[in-house]
């Protein structure tokens, strides 16, 4: 016969762990709110991979030690893995500062309302594209736009397929001139994933021309990984607005008002007089930082819509 205290015994047992484990977590409580108050005060910084990853990775370390001295809150470089990541994570908010170029800048942007264009560099209100050729090849210099039929039938290769000044413009200005991407050797153009990339895969002649960014292009020469003799400049494009920091619209809230201010103050002080900083600006190809406004880069959007970048 079943005993008549069994039922209650049991309950009295459930109602016991209940209450245990109600304890526990009171006891876990106090550890847990300090790790989600530190993450909540964690300023996430990044940047579109459009150069090596160890030129990355000295520069933007360097960024957030100068970014947490200067702001009083911890700072933290997170690596991203290709363009599209950098606008995927904005987006979903795991990062909130990020240094984009214009055409991903955008994208995030029309995907994060609120967010804030609050700095670019001096060069960057006019930044401009050089294609190039390898002086093997055959192609010479081009006295206009228009030259830039001589590169039909050619093997051409552009930087990332979401860069601005590696693809986004760049094609822009083949289509003024009316070489379009099936005019290319093979039916279509390559996609080197980066302007170093492209540099290299031209002066080797796996591609007779492609396209970079005029300050890696510099930046290559001047540290000798750029052989003059093998790759030129064979044409310079018109000006327009590129890289710029967007931020969270969200930061005062967790970092405190006036936060985003001071952010933007931090990159307007950055000063070559300082020793570190001045590295920092180096390591951009920069003299300072300027400010910006999302208004710059409303012709950017418009060449992103034509093109079928941005939907």
């Amino acid at each position: 016969m079943r005993s008549p205290f069994r039922l209650p015994a049991l309950r009295r047992r459930k109602r016991s762990r209940v209450v245990l484990t109600g304890l526990a977590l009171l006891l876990l409580l106090p550890a847990l709110l300090p790790r989600a108050e530190a993450q909540q005060r964690l300023l996430r910084i990044s940047a579109i991979p459009d150069q090596k990853p160890e030129t990355l990775n000295r520069l933007y370390p360097l960024l957030a030690n100068e970014l947490s001295r200067s702001l009083g809150v911890p700072v933290r470089y997170v690596a991203v893995t290709d363009y599209t990541a950098a606008v995927s994570a904005f987006r979903r908010g795991d990062l909130d500062l990020v240094w984009f170029g214009a055409l991903t800048g955008v994208q995030a942007r029309l995907q994060k309302p609120g967010a804030k264009v609050i700095a670019q560099r001096d060069i960057d209100a006019s930044f401009q594209s050089l294609f190039i050729a390898n002086t093997a090849s055959g192609i010479k210099p081009l006295r206009n736009q228009k030259g830039l039929t001589a590169l039909m039938g050619k093997r051409f290769t552009f930087g990332s397929e979401s860069s601005t000044s590696g693809r986004l413009m760049p094609q822009y200005y083949l289509g003024q001139a009316g070489v379009k991407l099936r005019h290319f050797a093979g039916g279509a153009p390559g996609f080197s994933g980066s302007h170093d990339a492209t540099i290299a895969l031209v002066q080797s002649g796996a591609y007779q021309a492609g396209v970079v960014n005029e300050e890696v292009w510099q930046s290559s020469l001047s540290s000798g990984r750029t052989d003059p003799k093998k790759v030129a400049v064979i044409w310079r494009t018109p000006g327009y607005p590129n890289y710029h920091w967007l931020a969270q619209p969200n930061l005062d809230q967790r970092f405190g008002r006036g936060f985003t201010t001071r952010l933007q103050s931090t990159f307007m002080n950055l000063n070559a007089s300082n020793p570190r900083q001045a590295q920092i600006l180096d390591l951009f190809g920069a003299k300072r930082f300027i400010p910006a406004s999302q208004r710059q880069y409303d012709p950017i959007e418009k060449v992103g819509r034509e093109i079928g970048k941005i939907r």
